[in-house]
């Protein structure tokens, strides 16, 4: 039985200034490096050894990664970064107050905008273009919805997750609110409409268990 650890990253800035971020990579605020520290004495308790560690290719996810990982004692574990865990691109809502958009557009509007599956938020009318994903031939989405999330998501878990707990090999995913509630979506067979209700807290741990053909045995989340 292998087990699947994922977590949101500690409290981002903007996570504190209630902004809108997406693929922007804004650092970890004092509370989110506790956060992250905590949740790695949580899990070390847990005495999981690691075969993999997954993570985006932002800094607010990868030092959180480091930290917990120094947290359980396997920092020889490898850490693999997929641009596929980068959490969704918001658009042109990025570094946007949502209480402000919130008082322009409505709660509802909002609400649809953030938690919907398959709605894409108002796109950037041209996209960025950095050389961290330049590199790798990506090109950064001008807006993404949930499903976009989903698409780009899954073919990671696929490949990379999904056979190594096959092989009985524990697995951490440190990622973003929207990546994995992406993943928990497909992971918990929950509906299109009903993944609007699903949050994921920034720092706690969800602990999947699997048998030998991935049915889950067992889910708890370490409050």
């Amino acid at each position: 039985m292998a087990k699947l650890v994922v977590i949101r990253h500690g409290q981002s800035e903007a996570n504190r200034d209630n902004v809108f971020t997406g693929w922007s990579d804004v650092p970890l605020t004092d509370l989110g490096y506790n956060q992250a520290h905590e949740a790695g004495a949580k899990i070390s308790k847990l005495h999981i050894p690691f075969a993999d560690v997954h993570t985006s290719y932002l800094k607010r996810a990868i030092i959180t990664a480091n930290i917990i990982m120094d947290e359980v004692g396997q920092n020889y574990v490898p850490i693999h970064k997929t641009w596929r865990l980068n959490e969704r691109h918001y658009g042109a809502l990025r570094g946007r107050n949502k209480a402000e958009v919130e008082k322009k557009v409505g709660s509802q509007q909002l609400k649809i905008w953030r938690r919907s599956y398959s709605v894409v938020p108002p796109m950037l009318a041209k996209a960025d273009v950095e050389r961290r994903y330049q590199r790798i031939g990506v090109k950064i989405p001008r807006a993404e919805s949930l499903e976009m999330t989903w698409q780009r998501m899954l073919p990671y878990w696929i490949d990379q997750i999904a056979p190594a707990l096959l092989a009985g090999k524990n697995q951490l995913v440190v990622a973003h609110g929207s990546t994995l509630r992406a993943l928990i979506k497909y992971l918990d067979n929950i509906s299109d409409e009903n993944i609007t209700e699903v949050e994921v807290p920034n720092g706690k741990p969800i602990v999947y268990e699997f048998d030998g053909k991935l049915n889950i045995l067992n889910k708890k989340t370490i409050g």
